[in-house]
């Protein structure tokens, strides 16, 4: 594969802590194992890419961090999965998605104002005074580099914006209980290049001080923005790796030849 890695972007993983952990966890969606004895570390304030064909288990595994398997009848699962040393499925699951948010693939505005987007999230958690939640809408706008082109229509419906706003719209909300985990599945999969490349930059920003897991089919997104990257096949976690030595020396076969496009 032909993939330029941009240097700069890339920061040790050895200093960084570890934000999630996973431990010999398998899923079943009834029958069906999708997960097989995950063993897997995300270092916090990093961002972490999940890559693999469809149905390889990576947004299975992403979206189990914030427990929306929680909404699937038939799942059963077993090992641990731990987020800052505690069990997510001891955790309660509303106090959990405070700390790790979720942002799709298709953006999904809720039908309200742009800053009743923000605001949804806060609000829920309690009382805002307006000082608190106009600073809260033009922070996590801004953080989303999205406030200079809405700030002067924040009572307009977020459903108004172009594709690519509104899918910073969601980051933004996402940002608004000020998250500690951000957990992004295939964020650019519906938007052109020119607001890929714009919620690409946001992703590298923050991981700065999020810990991102994006879940993606572009690999040279994976290496332009992520630190970290893990490569799933058929539920397994087949070869993990500081980001410049994944794509620069696999040393798995099947990784090898998922990189080189000769995956069957």
């Amino acid at each position: 594969m032909d993939t330029e890695l941009n240097e700069s972007v890339y920061r040790s993983l050895d200093q960084a802590e570890t934000a999630i952990s996973v431990r010999d966890f398998g899923l079943w969606y009834g029958d069906f194992q999708a997960l097989k004895s995950i063993n897997l570390e995300i270092p916090r304030n990093r961002a972490t890419a999940f890559i693999g064909p469809s149905g390889c288990g990576k947004s299975t595994l992403l979206r189990t961090f914030n427990r929306m398997c929680d909404f699937v009848e038939s799942v059963r699962t077993e090992g641990a999965i731990e987020f800052d040393g505690q069990d997510i499925f001891k955790m309660d699951a509303n106090a959990l998605r405070v700390y790790v948010g979720m942002v799709f693939q298709h953006p999904n505005p809720f039908p309200m104002s742009i800053r009743e987007n923000i605001l949804y999230g806060p609000r829920r958690m309690g009382r805002l005074t307006k000082g608190e939640a106009d600073e809260i809408v033009e922070r996590c706008l801004t953080r989303a580099a999205l406030w200079d082109e809405v700030k002067d229509d924040l009572d307009k419906s977020g459903l108004g914006l172009s594709g690519g706003q509104q899918q910073r719209l969601c980051i933004a909300r996402a940002l608004a209980t000020d998250p500690e985990v951000l957990l992004m599945d295939e964020p650019t999969s519906a938007l052109d290049p020119i607001s890929t490349s714009m919620v690409e930059e946001l992703m590298s920003e923050l991981s700065q001080d999020h810990t991102v897991v994006v879940v993606t089919h572009n690999m040279q997104q994976a290496a332009r923005v992520a630190d970290k990257t893990v490569f799933f096949y058929l539920g397994e976690l087949i070869e993990e790796a500081p980001t410049r030595e994944f794509f620069a020396n696999p040393r798995e076969q099947r990784t090898q030849e998922y990189l080189s496009g000769r995956f069957s």
